[in-house]
């Protein structure tokens, strides 16, 4: 009981509610057959038929009720709401390799991945401190956390293409920037609660092994040591393609599939949530819910407030009813 109330044993004045409604029902017998005792039943019935008497006691039931609802109140119900979070990190980590110029999302991979990712800046929690790291071959930091998140957004702007993808590079980036901030705020003790949220189209070309000591998978395990979960967003289609300029002249059209597995994989080394996106609707449902886990907590809290105003409101109900029914309050 002491899980849904902060004060349990208000909940014992629910007893005193019946054993008004019991006095009630009591009088009103007495005075009913103190009236049969004592009156000309045929007189009686022509000076108050009984449909006057129909709704006389609604606006007791109405009071008894609100004065319930008072004592539920009284004894402070407990429920978990979301609180915007005032602390915590969040890196960007985002792809920019060859493939991401790939038109199976439209107007590019690259592209919605930029009109995204500035959404979510936009509507990210004020009070955390939001990252950003580009790579392709190797990792690029342009944006160290901050709670300024227009300086995400415009960096977004400025996000270019590179050859080949180095996804153990980009967390690595993301987990020094949130080890710089947490001994910048006085160590990890201190620290408030952070995330990689990871975008990629494609396997790890750099290295080829992904549990090599920079690869994707070894990045992905050092991030768990650190309890910093990687969220993987894998965005793009199974057949979008690129075009590449062939040694012997002309372009060559190369398949660029997303590849779910790794990115799972990242995700559940890391304990940190796997997400798939496929078009830029997609894509921002898939951010909104990022915003939802990362911007918000439960939290376990007073939620008397509902049940005292509805109890207030029914009460006063109640007694309006008496007087313009009764003329009088029961």
């Amino acid at each position: 009981m002491s899980n849904w109330f902060a004060h349990p044993w208000w909940l014992l004045s629910i007893l005193l509610v019946v054993a008004l409604v019991g006095v009630y029902v009591y009088v009103l017998r007495r005075r009913k057959a103190r009236a049969l005792a004592f009156s000309n039943m045929d007189v009686l019935k022509s000076v108050a038929p009984a449909k006057a008497d129909r709704f006389k006691h609604v606006p007791f039931a109405i009071l008894a009720v609100g004065v319930l609802l008072l004592t539920i109140a009284a004894a402070g119900p407990i429920a978990e709401r979301d609180v915007a979070r005032n602390r915590a990190t969040v890196v960007l980590v985002v792809d920019v390799s060859q493939s991401m110029k790939a038109t199976d999302v439209e107007p590019s991979r690259l592209q919605a991945a930029q009109a995204s990712g500035k959404r979510f800046a936009d509507d990210l929690t004020d009070g955390i401190n939001l990252g950003l790291v580009s790579f392709a071959g190797t990792a690029s930091t342009l944006v160290s956390p901050t709670p300024d998140h227009d300086a995400t957004k415009k960096a977004m702007d400025n996000l270019r293409l590179a050859e080949k993808t180095a996804t153990g590079e980009g967390i690595f980036a993301g987990l020094q920037l949130i080890q710089t901030l947490n001994a910048a705020l006085g160590g990890d003790a201190a620290a408030p609660p952070a995330r990689i949220v990871l975008l990629s189209d494609g396997k790890e070309t750099v290295p080829e092994n992904p549990d090599d000591p920079r690869g994707a998978f070894t990045a992905a395990r050092k991030a768990a040591e650190k309890h910093v979960p990687v969220s993987t967003i894998s965005f793009g289609t199974m057949h979008g393609t690129v075009d590449i300029e062939s040694p012997s002249g002309g372009a060559e059209r190369v398949p660029v599939p997303v590849d779910d597995d790794s990115l799972h994989t990242i995700a559940n080394l890391s304990k940190g949530d796997f997400f798939t996106a496929s078009s830029l609707d997609e894509l921002n449902k898939v951010y909104e819910t990022l915003q939802k886990q990362i911007g918000y907590e439960r939290q376990r809290g007073d939620n008397s407030r509902p049940w005292l105003l509805a109890g207030t409101f029914i009460v006063l109900i109640g007694a309006a009813g008496a007087l313009l029914l009764n003329r009088r309050l029961p």
